[in-house]
């Protein structure tokens, strides 16, 4: 790890300066379980590390005005111990149990795991089916993205020279629903995604599907989404359903599984998924953080 400069603001606009005096020379630290271990294999070298855990405004996680207001040093793990989230945002509650071990749910944030844009990146179909909006600022002000167009690429997004990732607002829903993230991994505990589905079943038959692992960018699933609208959830619809869902997905093979493998088992994930989500909807089905693979 070669050298860098160190700075530590204590308030946004002190944090802000600072990223838009370095800009591409420099790089934000949340938890630092990615960027860590990029900087320590020598793949990302700033000049400059500009740590965030000091800006007090950042730590934030409640519900205000109709949103649930994730602040950008908010973790896992105090994801999963909040009520409001686990009773009214069980989807994002589901699927921050299944990311890492406990060790770095600790210390991971939210927010982090979005900008590191990763395509394997399990919070992401959580936060699609939900229609999260990032909040991010600037010396310009802020900006609000919609989660769907904030990927662009592999550990690309649309952020501009000198935002900072503030938080996360997700909007509640008021009529009855249920969801469900499953992730497919290679073995029980820490592992990457080779498929993750998420799907959202809202009262009057509307339906949210998004996938994560078997694309350039987590994406959500729009064409299924219209087919389905209106009409009840069947095995016989699912398997029509299937291949409408996979034309959103283009794997590749890695080391992980071939890109056939996740092919196929994204339709078998996605309809367990459905399935899942329609029964919590009714209030049946397995308990939200049961693992369905």
């Amino acid at each position: 790890m070669k050298e860098f400069d160190y700075y530590k603001p204590l308030t946004l606009k002190e944090a802000t300066a600072l990223y838009d005096r370095y800009g591409a020379s420099s790089k934000l630290l949340l938890g630092g379980t990615d960027l860590v271990v990029l900087m320590s294999d020598g793949v990302v070298n700033p000049d400059v590390v500009i740590d965030l855990k000091g800006i007090e405004e950042l730590k934030r996680l409640e519900l205000k005005d109709g949103f649930l207001h994730i602040g950008a040093r908010t973790t896992f793990s105090e994801l999963i111990e909040s009520s409001v989230v686990k009773e009214k945002f069980p989807i994002i509650w589901e699927a921050s149990r299944f990311i890492a071990s406990v060790g770095i749910r600790n210390k991971a944030t939210l927010v982090g795991n979005i900008c590191s844009a990763v395509p394997s990146a399990d919070s992401a179909p959580a936060l699609l089916v939900r229609d999260a909006v990032v909040v991010a600022a600037s010396e310009e002000g802020n900006r609000e993205i919609p989660i769907s167009e904030f990927f662009v690429g592999p550990r690309k997004t649309v952020l501009k020279k000198g935002e900072i990732v503030t938080e996360i607002k997700v909007p509640e829903i008021k009529n009855k629903f249920g969801g469900s993230y499953i992730k497919l991994g290679r073995y029980s505990g820490e592992d990457l995604a080779q498929v993750g589905v998420a799907t959202l079943a809202v009262e009057g038959n509307k339906y949210s599907v998004a996938f994560c692992a078997v694309a350039p960018v987590p994406v959500r699933a729009t064409e299924v989404e219209e087919f389905l609208k209106g009409k009840e959830i069947t095995d016989e619809l699912l398997n029509e359903a299937k291949p409408i869902a996979l034309k959103a997905i283009s794997p590749i093979s890695d080391v992980r599984a071939s890109k056939e493998y996740r092919m196929r088992m994204s339709g078998v994930v996605f309809a367990r998924s459905m399935k899942t989500s329609v029964l919590r909807l009714e209030g049946n089905g397995p308990e939200y953080g049961d693992r369905l693979v």
